[in-house]
């Protein structure tokens, strides 16, 4: 998510569209009308790990479950806290029959705060204080219970875990006041006791075990997926998933290192040099986030899935509005059908920089990728992404059935797609206006 004050911005701040290659008239007129209806009512934090578009399985005449929030249990003896200090929460969904004794858990995205304006910004929203928090979202896409949008994991336990500590649920800050405000940096915590009520409630005698996670989610799904192995019986499948995930330590359009530096404030607020064995002194704080760092260490399987043109790192790593004062970004960032011959040649570039970073990924027998070529951020929790009859497809799999391949051990997935525009089958995104910063 964005190097902003808060964090992505809410989608009533956003006009989307989903463009299709070959496709226009009334069907896409109402196409777009259904959309950016649905966007008017997403939150702050949904356009990172929330459905992007009406549902298809509410088009095709089904409403997505709506799943109420629980609060952890005896959160403020843990000392597991939300940014103000309010009780963290997670949406649980029990799963039936074959599904039963399997769980999926998903990590919600939302960005990060890199001082303590934005953290103090957050604990006013959703993405830093449960007491804004919706007390019921929909499930979509890999947390659907509708068999035909989520052939693999519709009838599994799932939870949606609420992401409220501004730093991929990795901080674990004992003092609590910052400048004579009290702030609680204490993602960790969050992690460690949201598990534990979990394994309490059936998670710990799971056969088959998820984690999956969006964006900031994502990472935290890197950061986390070994010590998730570690709470399941031995005998039992566990494998990770990160969607829109993969952050890169790339230089912007101007030479700067736009993200490195957000990175490393963050590190640097939360204290979170030390949670990572892998950084050393001789790195840059904000080295030790990035996933291609965190994925060197990481022994149980992972899915990574992304796409090559990242619309928020495109936005916010590749070209910043900072990188650009003369605006000649402006139409591109916004829709990468607008972009000219030559940006479109350093967004080649970025897709060189995503595949040369995940290399050593390609050589790990059990790891899987699939990287398509679309303008999009996010894929798994939208059913119109995840799996339905217009899914993006790369060799005629769509997502879900390619990481259910992958995650039941059908075959092997490493698909990586070809530059764009090859793809007629992606959604990319059209905004009106760039990510609020």
């Amino acid at each position: 998510m964005p190097p902003s004050s808060a964090s992505a911005p809410a989608s009533h701040h956003l006009r989307l569209w989903w463009r299709r290659r070959g496709r226009a008239g009334a069907a896409g007129a109402t196409f777009a009308v259904a959309l950016l209806a649905a966007a008017l009512l997403l939150t702050l934090s949904y356009y990172a790990s929330g459905p992007l578009a009406s549902d298809s399985s509410s088009a095709a005449g089904r409403s997505p479950a709506l799943v109420g929030l629980t609060l952890v249990r005896r959160a403020q003896e843990k000392g597991a806290l939300c940014l103000d200090g309010s009780v963290p929460g997670y949406h649980l969904q029990r799963g039936s029959g074959s599904g039963s004794e399997s769980w999926l858990i998903h990590l919600e995205g939302g960005g990060w705060c890199r001082n303590l304006k934005s953290c103090g910004s957050r604990q006013r929203s959703v993405l830093g204080s449960s007491r804004f928090m919706e007390r019921q979202i929909e499930f979509t896409g890999i947390l659907s219970d509708d068999k035909s949008q989520n052939p693999d994991f519709y009838n599994w336990n799932k939870v949606k875990i609420r992401y409220c500590d501004g730093a991929s649920f990795a901080g674990n800050v004992k003092d609590e006041l910052q400048n004579g405000t009290r702030f609680f940096f204490r993602g960790q915590r969050i992690w460690e006791a949201v598990m534990n009520e979990l394994v309490f409630k059936g998670l710990g005698n799971a056969k088959q075990a998820f984690l999956t996670g969006c964006s900031a989610g994502g990472l935290a799904t890197y950061i986390h997926c070994d010590a998730f192995r570690a709470l399941l019986p031995t005998d039992s499948r566990v494998k990770c998933l990160a969607d829109g995930g993969f952050f890169l330590d790339v230089k912007d359009i101007s030479g700067k290192r736009t993200m490195q530096s957000f990175y490393s404030d963050v590190v640097r607020l939360q204290g979170l040099r030390e949670r990572f064995s892998h950084c050393n002194s001789n790195m840059e704080p904000g080295q030790c986030f990035f996933p291609r760092e965190v994925v060197r260490h990481i022994v149980n399987p992972v899915f990574i899935l992304n796409p090559a043109y990242d619309a928020w790192q495109v936005q916010h790593a590749l070209a910043p509005e900072a990188s650009d004062p003369q605006r000649s970004w402006l139409d591109c960032r916004l829709d990468i059908a607008k972009c000219t011959s030559e940006q479109l040649e350093i967004l080649q570039g970025f897709r060189k920089e995503l595949h040369d970073a995940i290399s050593e990924v390609k050589q790990k027998r059990d790891w899987g990728f699939y990287i398509n070529s679309c303008f999009v951020h996010c894929q798994s929790l939208n059913s119109w992404t995840w799996h339905s009859p217009t899914s993006p497809r790369v060799n005629n799999k769509s997502i879900a059935e390619a990481v259910g391949d992958w995650f039941f051990d059908r075959r092997e997935v490493k698909e990586i797609d070809c530059e764009y525009p090859c793809n007629p089958t992606c959604h990319n995104l059209v905004f009106a206006r760039p990510f609020k910063i």
